[in-house]
């Protein structure tokens, strides 16, 4: 198999208000591995579009996202950023995965329940076909690793299979024309950090979220400095201290939802956390991460709107990008079609 070794690929819908949530979940984690990997990172506005979206609004949230990858340390020049549509070969090869994966497969995703909830019969087909998509994504670069949440662990399990079954169904094939040991690598996921689901600040039990009413459950990456205080003080507590143990956050979501935030932006473990803030009241320990995230998450907003005030500058980067992602992707479609038979100039 002549997969690059170590090559990581990610993406980051554009639907607006990126939050904290998708900073420790995903993006400082993009930022980190450039350190160890080639990188592919990638602003899937095709998954955007399974529901509706304001073609303006859409415009904005691409740029919005590349900004972010930018403002928070992706260096796009190292590595590639660019958005999904520019590059037809994710539909392509989507379209080939979709005779590939099996209907039951699909059926059994989590994600797609969720979203559609009782109206599955309304929904578009893009929504209960996009893990093919996602797949799609993945594995047209090949990518041995994707780092991922836990909320999307399904869905490379999914990219795992598809991935199986395409090597399997046409193992002749792939052998003869020179890949001996299969076409797509088996990609494994990186999931690793403290906080990698973080929770609304008014409900430890829901996760942060852009749909959230209420803007003081979430830090918009955009926030500026003095927002992001006024949303870490009214961060929803309990009337206990703080324990000595990570065992002590045990029935207390809010708690552990911001131990876990300040172990994450700080790099630490949450039993680091508590050595330092454990018997402490939440005044004292909210002070400190008032304190620790405007350090680390102000200059990013500032950034990020510098950043937005010049979109030529981003589509430039955008279309670099993926200048250089087509040149790995039109190799892969290119092999693809040869090993399933298709006629091609």
């Amino acid at each position: 198999m002549a997969a690059v070794a170590d090559r990581v690929f990610s993406g980051v819908q554009p639907t607006g208000n990126l939050h904290l949530g998708n900073y420790l979940g995903a993006i400082k984690r993009f930022v980190a591995l450039q350190e160890s990997h080639e990188c592919i990172y990638c602003v899937v506005d095709l998954h955007a579009i399974t529901v509706w979206q304001d073609p303006v609004e859409l415009k904005r949230h691409i740029r919005e996202v590349t900004a972010a990858f930018i403002a928070c340390g992706i260096d796009p020049k190292a590595h590639i950023v660019f958005n999904q549509s520019q590059v037809s070969g994710h539909a392509e090869l989507a379209w080939i995965f979709n005779c590939v994966a099996r209907m039951g497969w699909l059926n059994r995703m989590t994600q797609f329940k969720e979203k559609a909830g009782k109206d599955r019969e309304n929904v578009s087909v893009g929504l209960f076909a996009y893990p093919d998509l996602m797949a799609a994504d993945i594995l047209l670069y090949r990518a041995t690793h994707v780092p991922v949440g836990e909320d999307q662990k399904q869905h490379l399990e999914l990219t795992r299979d598809i991935a199986q079954k395409f090597n399997t169904d046409f193992a002749p094939s792939i052998a003869g024309h020179g890949h001996a040991d299969g076409y797509f690598p088996l990609t494994e996921p990186l999931i690793a950090g403290p906080a990698t689901r973080v929770m609304s600040l008014r409900d430890g039990a829901k996760k942060m979220s852009k749909s959230d009413p209420s803007d003081f459950s979430r830090i918009n990456l955009t926030d500026d400095r003095d927002t992001i205080a006024g949303k870490v003080r009214k961060a929803k507590t309990d009337p206990e201290p703080l324990p000595t143990e990570e065992e002590g956050l045990k029935g207390r979501p809010e708690a552990d939802n911001l131990v876990g935030i300040f172990a994450a932006l700080s790099d630490r473990t949450k039993a680091d956390v508590l050595k330092d803030y454990g018997t402490a009241q939440f005044s004292a320990f909210k002070a400190a991460l008032v304190d620790l995230a405007v350090e680390k998450l102000g200059p990013i907003g500032a950034e990020m709107q510098r950043l937005m005030a010049e979109p030529a500058a981003i589509d430039a980067i955008l279309i670099d990008g993926a200048d250089r992602a087509r040149v790995i992707a039109d190799q892969t479609i290119a092999e693809v079609k040869d090993i399933v038979g298709l006629v091609r100039g």
